[in-house]
């Protein structure tokens, strides 16, 4: 099967028609963005073949938002030499018609004949769905269903088989899956499905297990009988020892250690007065030490001061000097920058009025050219008028005449099947003799069509009834006639006499309407916004020309002023701008040095005024009288305070060689090393003997029970159920060695049967992966990868391989169920939508191999967002872009 065009229009997003046309037999790529209108093609062609046009359940098909279209969908494929042309349409205008050759169906019939082609199923009401596709739905990979199968195979599954040859119901009823069905009942009873035991077995390995736990509790419980006996003993032997109470003697030299201690504390607490008295001494000395370096200080920072009143009356003296040339610097300055301000006000004058007159004469060229295409605008709308007038004159419905042609066309087919119908009758009449034909005489020899019944009078014999053709003749005249009628209607509709006057008229209005399209080409791009804008922006034109005269007619004349320029210089402006910013800075620059040249005499003289007052403040203090009985009483305190510091310091010494020799930190730990000893001993004393009563109860009690003979029992118990346990476990392995077995012969059976299917998977297979193979279960299903791995042979369930493993094992299946009815003389058509997304590049180099192996015998539609990832596959790629341009 080939398809070779695609029409869709009012399909989702396709609301103009869109038509793909010259479809290679075997690669067909469709590519673009996403929302392109891949998957919109892929519905359509879904909705052509599996929803009834009478289904009001397909209401997806719609544009949004638009309730009134009715989506169809044109198809037409090439299938054993004959070419197959399916039109439907759906919702508002519902209808079926399919072509095959020369033979014609429509409605339901269409719709049935193209199920019992293709293999797939309608349903009774509503929308289709995936149970009723057939072999379609499992060749058309929907997007992100390519790895699931199950369910499209169980659809197909009827046709698949059938392609076969043989059904495999056959090996399900036969006598060795009886013996299989057996054989798994009796296995069920001792195992589960999984190899888990089950039933009995289950119960008497619980059994078993619970034996030899309570045999391992028995050996710990006797085990830990005689560890207490062997403690009990080595207890005893302690509280022997513990009868001395060796701590007493611990605690006793832990007291002496502590008093020891207190007589060092006391040191020390002696040693921190004396230490205390020794800072308060330092103290004392270094401030009588600050106090006599602050009188030396002030003394030399009079001299400082006397220094500094001189200085600042000089700078002050200096600063008065030179006001008057900085107030002369600064006048001057002045006067530039007013000169300057004047030439740029004569500048921008100059360039105002330049300026207008620029713009008066570019609005009086505007003004013309407005003024001529309003006049050219005004001339093509009248022609536009007596155009339109004559178009209405001559004007014909397309509809009408496109009619009129399909009438004319029925009438001359009419025509011809009447004249193949019609009976010929020849006559060759008697000289002088005469027959009535109707209302005609016919005499001599001749030929006439009878069309119509006709009755043959024949003098002196009698009358003739001709019925020419029975009654297809007369329900093909009745026919032409009733079409006639409809033809004549037409031509009185449209006023014309016939249909080459009607053609005539066409021809007229189509000139007619070109005219029109220039010519309001033509006025559109004379007033794109129309006759009344046009004439408005003329109008506009001219209020804003007799503004601009007004505007240059208000300047004042030029005069020679402060800028120091004849009235007709012309000066530029954008020197005066830069001569007047230039006038701006040294105007700037004079005032602020003036400025800061205030700020400085202020300064100087606010200085001059505190250097004097502070020589004068140090000056007083330093000839006070009683500074020089101060000096002498701070000397003789230092003398003092040092003497004292000296003795102090001996006495620090003294005892810190005493609370050293002491160590009062080993001291410390000897008190608490003691105590901690005693503590310890006398609470293991004390532990031990609790321990020991505690032992002794429990021996007693243990001893009571009889654990030796209560062990040898349960030993005798575990043997018998462990006798058991072997002979079932025995019979289990051997029920699932047996059901192995069977199942070997019957795979080695159905593969005998499948061998067709399983020869084409295996050919796709060897070009992904060498030497592997694919097995297949009763139903047709892939269950099982064979193929080479590091460790050996790997034998990998295909539901447990990955996304994008399993999506190109689906691919490589439907090919093969492909390949398979071909072979059967089954049409095959192959649909991937976005398929192959989850495949890395060296499995798609591998994929596209099998994908162009394929190719050589169906035709393949692979619709893609990524055609980078598909530009070596060797197919015709159609982009959804152009699609829609075209």
């Amino acid at each position: 099967m080939k398809l070779l065009r695609l029409r869709v229009e009012q399909v989702r997003q396709f609301r103009e028609p869109v038509e793909v046309n010259g479809l290679e037999p075997g690669l067909n790529l469709f590519a673009g963005p996403n929302e392109s209108g891949k998957s919109t093609l892929v519905r359509a062609i879904r909705a052509a073949f599996f929803e009834r046009f009478k289904s009001s359940g397909v209401g997806d098909l719609q544009p949004w938002g638009d309730t009134s279209a009715a989506p169809g969908v044109e198809l037409e494929f090439e299938w054993q030499g004959e070419r197959w042309k399916l039109s439907k349409r759906f919702l508002r205008q519902k209808r079926c018609d399919l072509e095959i050759g020369g033979r014609h169906f429509s409605g339901e019939a269409a719709e049935e004949k193209l199920a019992e082609l293709l293999g797939y199923q309608f349903p009774g009401k509503g929308a289709s769905k995936a149970q009723h596709w057939g072999v379609p739905g499992l060749l058309w990979i929907e997007q992100g269903e390519g790895q699931e199968l199950r369910a499209p195979v169980a659809h197909a599954g009827h046709y698949l088989k059938s392609a076969l040859g043989e059904g495999l119901g056959d090996i399900a009823s036969s006598a060795g899956d009886a013996l299989i069905a057996r054989v798994e009942a009796e296995r069920a009873k001792l195992l589960t499905s999984t190899g888990r035991p089950t039933g009995e077995y289950a119960e008497v390995l619980r059994q078993h297990e619970d034996a030899v736990a309570r045999l391992e509790t028995f050996d710990r419980d006797i085990a830990a009988y005689r560890q207490q006996v062997d403690r009990l003993a080595e207890l005893r032997r302690l509280q022997a020892e513990d009868a001395g109470r060796p701590w007493e003697a611990y605690r006793r030299q832990a007291v002496e250690a502590r008093e020891r201690l207190a007589e060092v504390q006391g040191w020390r607490q002696a040693r921190e007065r004396e230490a205390q008295a020794l800072a308060h001494c330092i103290a004392s000395q270094e401030h009588g030490r600050d106090r006599q370096a602050a009188f030396a200080r002030q003394r030399q920072e009079l001299e400082q001061r006397a220094g500094d009143r001189d200085l600042t009356r000089q700078r002050t003296a200096e600063l008065r000097a030179d006001s008057p040339r900085i107030e002369d610097r600064v006048r001057l300055a002045r006067e530039d920058y007013r000169r300057a301000e004047a030439r740029v006000a004569q500048a921008r004058r100059q360039a105002r009025r330049a300026a207008l007159a620029a713009e008066q004469e570019r609005l009086a060229a505007e003004h013309e050219r407005l003024e001529g295409d309003l006049a050219r605008a005004r001339e093509v709308q009248a022609r536009l008028q007596s155009l339109r007038e004559r178009l209405r004159g001559v004007q014909v419905d397309e509809a009408a005449l496109k009619q009129l042609r399909s009438l004319d066309r029925t009438l001359a087919e009419l025509d011809a099947v009447r004249q193949s119908a019609a009976t010929r009758l020849a006559y060759e009449i008697l000289p002088r003799q005469q027959i009535r034909a109707g209302d005609e005489i016919l005499s001599g020899q001749g030929e006439r069509l009878l069309l119509e019944p006709v009755e043959l009078d024949i003098p002196d014999v009698g009358r003739l009834r001709i019925r020419p053709g029975g009654e297809d003749v007369a329900d093909l005249a009745r026919r032409r006639q009733q079409v006639r009628d409809r033809f004549d209607a037409l031509l009185a509709g449209l006023g014309v006499r016939d249909l080459g006057q009607a053609e005539e008229r066409a021809r007229q209005a189509r000139e007619l309407g070109e005219e029109i399209r220039l010519d309001e080409s033509r006025l559109a791009g004379l007033a794109p916004q129309g006759m009344e804008a046009l004439s408005g922006r003329l109008d506009q034109a001219a209020q804003r020309r007799r503004a601009v005269s007004e505007a240059l007619a208000s300047l004042p004349p030029e005069e020679a002023g402060a800028a120091g320029a004849a009235p007709d210089e012309a000066i530029d402006e954008a020197g005066a701008e830069r001569g007047l910013e230039s006038a701006r800075e040294r105007l700037q620059a004079a005032e602020l040095q003036a400025m800061r040249h205030e700020q400085a005499l202020g300064l100087a003289e606010q200085a001059g005024r505190t250097a004097q007052a502070e020589w004068q403040r140090l000056q007083d203090a330093i000839q006070a009288p009683d500074r020089q009985q101060q000096e002498q009483d701070l000397a003789v305190r230092l003398a003092e305070l040092k003497a004292q510091e000296t003795a102090l310091r001996q006495s620090l010494d003294e005892l810190d060689r005493r609370i050293e020799a002491a160590r009062p930190a080993v001291l410390e730990q000897d008190a608490q090393r003691l105590a901690r000893a005693a503590d310890t001993l006398a609470q293991a004393a004390e532990a031990r003997r609790e321990e020991a009563i505690r032992v002794q109860s429990g021996l007693e009690a243990l001893g009571a029970h009889g654990l030796e003979e209560q062990r040898a029992d349960q030993a005798r118990e575990a043997e018998f159920i462990g006798r058991r346990l072997d002979e079932l476990k025995r019979r289990a392995e051997a029920l699932d060695l047996l059901l192995d077995l069977l199942r070997a012969g019957r795979q080695a059976l159905t593969l005998r049967i499948q061998a067709p299917l399983q020869r084409h998977l295996n050919h796709y297979l060897q070009l992904l992966f060498p030497q592997a193979r694919l097995d297949v279960d009763d139903d047709l299903l892939p269950e099982r990868l064979v193929r080479a791995g590091a460790g050996g042979t790997l034998h990998e369930a295909v539901d447990g391989l990955s996304f994008g493993a399993r999506e190109q094992m689906g691919l490589i299946s439907r090919l093969a169920y492909a390949d398979l009815l071909q072979e059967a003389g089954r049409p095959t058509l192959i649909i991937l939508d976005d398929a192959l997304v989850h495949s890395d590049h060296a499995r798609l180099d591998g994929m596209k191999r099998v994908l162009f192996d394929a190719a050589q015998r169906h035709q393949v539609l692979l619709f893609t967002c990524h055609p980078d990832r598909w530009r070596d596959l060797g197919a015709r790629v159609l982009e959804m872009d152009s699609l829609r341009t075209a």
